[in-house]
């Protein structure tokens, strides 16, 4: 079925005031248009989209942030007999493509807008009466098996048969930068992608630990960072990468064993914090989910936060692997995931659990955690 636009719905946009409502609508518009060639036309919580290339437009509207639902839809003007022929040619198209029958129980939804010389009620009934002379199916206004819709605002009609799903969230790009430590686990992507939704801009950051990881980590970091890209469209992702093999070494050789992924994580969020004040980033993401790893449980979150000065943010906090792993397939990352790398080598037998904060200290002072930090970070290429 050709259609002439698609209309796109936000949600939560439209709680804002009217400023910074309107700046959020102009960058949604500015993210689609960058995705595909399209016109947009915005008006009263509507985007209403003209693509070159439906089929392009239909495929990645499913990845704009700050679109709820869209919907495919054909125009005609508000008059009843431009409706009943419109409406008369879109009901044949739906018979031609198996999607309704003399057999369909059906109903009419109808939203207005403007002033009419009728109801919603009324062109509801209207329409009804359309499809069934047409085909002779049905009206089950309770629980239809078939909805056709009609959104009529002032002098133009949209008929459309589907509301699809979009991720929902805000346009990205409207709330700031962020550092996203992005490891080759289903953890961390994910909370990547929530951030994202929540209108941030990322800078990627990955930690090399080589000699204890292999090439294929990297290889995955990669494709990761390729496939959230995909989301991020009309606003730069960009990535960063840090040596961070001869930090790990002197975890272990200079500080207790069990306390290495402790001050590995510590050191990450160190590294992370530099590169924010250097980016202008306004915080941290990762991937922490309460007890789900050695130094995620709350003595370890503690420990390994304690002197880091920019907020670190992490949206998986209270989920569950199930939960992350679901979201992690709907994105497209969990398969990338999941191969396998080997794993890292520098974890001890018995990680610490339950760090102290006064001995996590002393041992970063012992190796002299700054200064290795600081040698890390110059090995980030700009």
């Amino acid at each position: 079925m050709k259609h002439s636009l698609i209309i796109a719905r936000y949600g939560e946009l439209g709680l804002k005031s009217n400023r910074v409502r309107g700046r959020f609508e102009r960058k949604l518009s500015s993210n689609i248009k960058a995705s595909f060639n399209c016109e947009i036309d915005i008006n009263q919580a509507r985007i209403f989209i003209f693509p070159e290339d439906f089929n392009e437009a239909l495929a990645k509207l499913h990845k704009i942030f700050g679109i709820v639902s869209f919907s495919p839809a054909i125009s005609t003007y508000s008059n009843f007999d431009d409706i009943e022929k419109t409406l008369g040619e879109y009901t044949d198209k739906l018979v031609d493509e198996g999607l309704i029958d003399s057999e369909t129980p059906f109903a009419i939804r109808c939203r207005r807008v403007g002033s009419h010389d009728f109801s919603s009620q009324e062109a509801a009934a209207f329409a009804g009466a359309v499809v069934v002379r047409k085909l002779g199916c049905p009206v089950d206004l309770t629980n239809p098996k078939f909805v056709i819709y009609l959104e009529i605002r002032e002098n133009e009609t949209y008929i459309f048969h589907e509301k699809i799903p979009g991720p929902g969230g805000l346009p990205l790009g409207t709330q700031g930068k962020l550092i996203s430590l992005i490891s080759s686990g289903i953890d961390s992507p994910v909370a990547t992608y929530l951030m994202m939704k929540r209108g941030c801009e990322i800078i990627a950051l990955h930690c090399d630990n080589d000699p204890f990881t292999k090439q294929k980590t990297e290889e995955k970091f990669e494709n990761i960072v390729k496939q959230l890209k995909t989301y991020s469209s009309g606003v730069s992702f960009r990535s960063r990468v840090v040596s961070y093999g001869d930090y790990l070494q002197k975890c272990k050789d200079d500080a207790p064993e069990k306390m290495t992924c402790v001050l590995c994580k510590s050191g990450m969020y160190k590294i992370a914090g530099m590169l924010a004040k250097d980016m202008g980033a306004l915080g941290i993401i990762d991937g922490s989910s309460v007890g789900q790893v050695a130094s995620q449980t709350l003595p370890n979150i503690l420990a390994t936060r304690e002197d880091v000065e920019v907020p670190i943010l992490s949206p998986l906090i209270g989920m569950d692997k199930v939960e992350i792993e679901r979201i992690a397939k709907e994105i497209g990352t969990y398969d990338i995931s999941k191969e396998d790398d080997g794993g890292c080598s520098a974890v001890p037998r018995y990680p610490e659990t339950k760090a102290d904060i006064e001995r996590v200290r002393e041992a970063k002072e012992d190796m002299g955690q700054d200064e290795a930090l600081t040698k890390a970070y110059k090995t980030i290429e700009f």
